[in-house]
């Protein structure tokens, strides 16, 4: 039997964990997770593919940034329950732009590793703003209004979003373009803070989009009650 035939999928719930590591320098550059058809599309394509638990999605590494991970050897270890990535990255492994996703001391809070891609272009900035207010919920919400608003009283939160949508159909309403951006990008921020409290990707909201491409508002609609 294959050793990767030996992977109990369903003990694992479907998903293994995978340690991703420079092949030229042994640096641990992530974590992430594969199910079965994302090995099999690493192995076939020589890149890494994972399974993103937030997306709920099969990903290739990179395939927005350009950072890919070109395979240089798969290991398992020996309770065949997680793998062992050896790649040589192209650009940064973190969405923070930084070359490892390992790079906050437990111990001091210190960050002992600088950004050295700008992930606004390379990820865009919705998925960038996204993260960044992943990031901010262990912050000081004294310090913090993003910390505030997911630490808060949830309802306090999402008061927000009523307050920023009507401010937006009152700047629709008067025809004034310039309050109607500045309105609409504090919608969207609000939105994306309540997504991040609930650890719901934005990618998933594109990825609803994208499925009701070709699809009429009527049969969109009775799609749900379907459901």
């Amino acid at each position: 039997m294959n050793q990767i035939d030996k992977i109990d999928w369903e003990k694992m719930d479907g998903l293994v964990p995978v340690v991703t590591q420079e092949a030229s320098t042994n640096e641990v550059l992530m974590l992430a997770y594969m199910n079965k058809e994302a090995l099999d599309l690493t192995l076939k394509t020589n890149t890494a593919h994972y399974f993103s638990r937030s997306k709920q999605r099969i990903w290739k590494k990179g395939e927005s940034s350009g950072h890919t991970q070109e395979i240089v050897d798969i290991m398992i270890d020996c309770d065949d329950d997680t793998i062992l990535l050896k790649v040589n990255q192209t650009g940064v492994a973190c969405h923070t732009g930084r070359k490892s996703c390992f790079f906050t001391n437990l111990k001091t809070n210190e960050i002992i590793s600088d950004v050295e891609v700008n992930t606004t272009e390379a990820y865009g900035v919705i998925d960038t703003l996204y993260h960044t207010i992943l990031e901010k919920k262990n912050d000081d919400p004294t310090k913090s209004y993003t910390s505030k608003l997911l630490n808060g009283k949830e309802n306090s939160m999402l008061k927000k979003i009523v307050e920023e949508a009507g401010e937006l159909t009152f700047a629709i309403k008067d025809n004034d373009t310039e309050e109607i951006i500045y309105e609409a990008a504090d919608l969207t921020y609000h939105v994306l803070v309540a997504l991040a409290s609930k650890n719901v990707s934005p990618d998933r909201v594109k990825q609803e989009l994208a499925r009701r491409f070709g699809m009429s508002g009527i049969e969109e609609k009775n799609s749900r009650t379907e459901k």
